[in-house]
């Protein structure tokens, strides 16, 4: 595709060569390590690095195009073209969407934002249109990128929500493989970033918002107001919970455009009453336009029945009918790290879940005291090199609604793991609640199941179905439900 055709009517200056003549045929890339002769390099700013930096290096890789938006000391080869914008990261959507297609535009696309619940929505989407509707759909977020059960192979650089250019690449691989609706996670970070623009968002989805990532955003109105960026006129409809007060801010944006759920709420769209919670699941009615009708989801816990209500109305409103949804939905499979759930051979009942922040630990314990019948068990961390406001008050929340507490460790990277460990102790013991700290993360979950008797529940929290520990520089293997099944079998599975 001519260069002139990937910029056309964007706001740009040609400081070399002729956009015209440039033929941009082996696709566009933001790292230089990744070129092959007759592509783009795009150079943005990344979390650690200025792709600026790497111009030379991409050119020598055979980048024929360079996007740049601000001057280079390089010199470059004549016949590259160089074009300079206002915000690489602001232009390099359009140019991608447009070098792939523009892929959105032939598939529903479904984006979920929130501080909790955003891939428990998706895996839920993704099997009520699977199992239910009987429909190919497409999933991208935390846990990879795939069409019906087939991964999609493209190196990840961002741990939810990928960057424009691999985003574009994805969509347009999944519609290549019959997908008709794609459900995409977008994280706050990605909406700031500009990762989803220009991607022809049908439906927005909007969970819940509650302190976490401070580190990123400063406060909880920069962070409202990241969230809120996929709502300013991002996408054309939007699925949101009006139990939560950010539902107002998005109504004022989106008039007449908004389809709500929720439980306490009396005027929502899509409401469930009459929940009754069991270590199974959930029963509840559901309220939808003067109907009502029995539903369940087998997950136990009000978050659980958040996301199904946000499951079901983004369901309705992309035209399917609720049956099939609402049977899809009662019988879930287990979704990996959220709530995922393994009885040892002594009795006791293990949970594995993503729980990392403040209020989701608060929901996912609340749910377990409401069901355990015996003492509760706590394992967790808080990661390093991010937001240090939340992991004493995690620490308390866990020591409020536990028996006993193993804190250990998440994530530390760059920070020393028993300085965070400190900071969790802090919080639990000022709730006088029996604790240990046990910095490696096997060891402790160990001790917690050597600890626990029949009928005892262990929650092992904060990193769900994530596969590695990232430790300095290392990434290591590390799963907890891997941990769990092993250490129960005993020695000999070893």
């Amino acid at each position: 595709m001519k260069l002139s055709d990937l910029l056309a009517g964007y706001d740009h200056q040609v400081l070399q060569g002729d956009p015209e003549s440039v033929d941009v045929r082996a696709g566009v890339a933001y790292d230089s390590r990744r070129m092959t002769s007759g592509s783009m390099y795009v150079a943005m700013w990344g979390s650690r690095t200025d792709g600026h930096r790497f111009v030379r290096d991409a050119v020598e890789r055979g980048a024929v195009a360079v996007m740049i938006d601000h001057p280079i000391a390089d010199s470059l080869p004549p016949q590259v073209c160089v074009v300079q914008v206002a915000d690489t990261r602001a232009t390099v959507p359009v140019v991608a969407s447009r070098y792939f297609g523009n892929p959105g535009r032939e598939m529903d696309v479904v984006a979920v934002t929130g501080t909790n619940g955003k891939t428990s929505v998706s895996y839920m989407m993704e099997e009520a249109l699977r199992t239910g509707v009987k429909t190919r759909a497409g999933v991208i977020g935390t846990d990879g990128y795939r069409v019906g059960h087939e991964p999609i192979k493209i190196d990840r650089t961002t741990p939810t929500t990928p960057e424009s250019v691999d985003l574009q690449h994805i969509l347009r691989c999944m519609r290549d493989r019959g997908a008709g609706t794609v459900i995409m996670e977008a994280s706050s970070m990605a909406l700031t970033l500009h990762r989803v623009d220009c991607t022809d968002i049908s439906v927005g989805v909007f969970t819940n918002l509650t302190p976490d990532h401070l580190d990123n955003h400063g406060s909880m109105e920069q962070y409202k107001q990241a969230k809120l960026l996929l709502f300013r006129g991002m996408c054309r409809r939007a699925v949101v919970n009006a139990d939560d007060p950010v539902s107002t801010d998005i109504a004022a944006l989106m008039p007449g455009a908004v389809t709500t759920f929720g439980i306490d709420s009396a005027t929502a769209d899509f409401r469930a009453t009459d929940l009754v919670v069991e270590p199974t699941g959930t029963r509840f009615i559901l309220h939808h336009n003067g109907h009502q009708v029995e539903a369940k989801v087998p997950i136990p816990g009000r978050f659980a029945v958040h996301n199904a209500l946000a499951t079901v109305a983004t369901c309705h409103l992309l035209g399917h009918d609720l049956d099939p949804v609402l049977d899809a939905l009662a019988s879930l499979p287990p979704i990996p790290g959220r709530f995922e759930t393994f009885q040892t051979p002594g009795g006791v009942s293990v949970i594995v879940d993503y729980a990392h922040s403040p209020d989701s630990l608060e929901k996912v314990l609340s749910t377990i005291r409401g069901f355990a019948r015996r003492r509760v068990i706590t394992v967790f961390g808080c990661g390093g090199d991010r937001d240090r406001t939340k992991r004493a008050p995690m620490g308390e929340i866990a020591g409020k609604h536990s028996g006993f507490v193993v804190v250990t460790s998440d994530n530390p990277r760059s920070e020393d793991p028993e300085t965070i460990v400190d900071q969790i102790i802090a919080g639990v013991a000022a709730t006088g609640t029996e604790h240990e700290r046990i910095t490696d993360r096997q060891a402790a979950i160990q001790r917690a199941l050597a600890v626990a008797e029949h009928d005892d529940i262990v929650l092992i929290a904060g990193k769900g179905a994530e596969k590695y520990q990232i430790i300095g520089e290392l990434t290591v293997h590390f799963d907890d439900m891997e941990t769990v099944r092993k250490l129960a079998a005993g020695p000999s599975a070893s």
